[in-house]
């Protein structure tokens, strides 16, 4: 993530490119979430980004991120599986890319302060920070299509 996209995105941007992390994290391995986040905590919620700028994450929304994509994680890939195409399934996504649509699905469906287009927006953006093919497409068309399901209102 360069340093004027860090900037732009503010404390919110780095508590999901963290929580993506995270959610990666837990996915990878066998251990608790309060485990992992305290080890975010600890060590990764200050992330050093190019030129050295060092930008704090929200705590805050960092810890819903994880703890809630974590407790709903089979209600969001049904979600994810009504508007994936019928010859994926969402076990064939690659693990990063799963953590960061329920990341996404998950603040579409529950943080309803934030506005539709702002989440699309953002997980697009951290899906070039992890992806350089055709996933940010993917990501882009998957949640825009869960926004205008979850939240017709904001598009009309």
């Amino acid at each position: 993530m360069s340093q004027s996209k860090a900037k732009a995105g503010s404390k919110r941007s780095i508590a999901r490119f963290l929580a993506v992390q995270a959610l990666y994290q837990l996915a990878q391995r066998e251990t608790s979430v309060e485990q992992v986040i305290a080890e975010f905590e600890q060590h990764r919620l200050q992330q050093e980004f190019d030129e050295g700028v060092l930008l704090p994450a929200d705590l805050t929304l960092f810890k819903d991120l994880v703890r809630g994509v974590s407790a709903a994680a089979d209600r969001l890939d049904d979600m994810l599986a009504a508007v994936l195409d019928e010859d994926w399934t969402i076990e064939r996504l690659d693990q990063l890319l799963r953590a960061l649509l329920r990341a996404g699905t998950y603040e579409l469906s529950e943080r309803l302060d934030v506005p539709a287009r702002v989440v699309v927006s953002e997980y697009v953006d951290l899906a070039y920070a992890f992806f350089s093919d055709r996933e940010p497409g993917m990501v882009n068309g998957m949640l825009d299509r869960l926004a205008r399901d979850l939240r017709l209102e904001e598009f009309e």
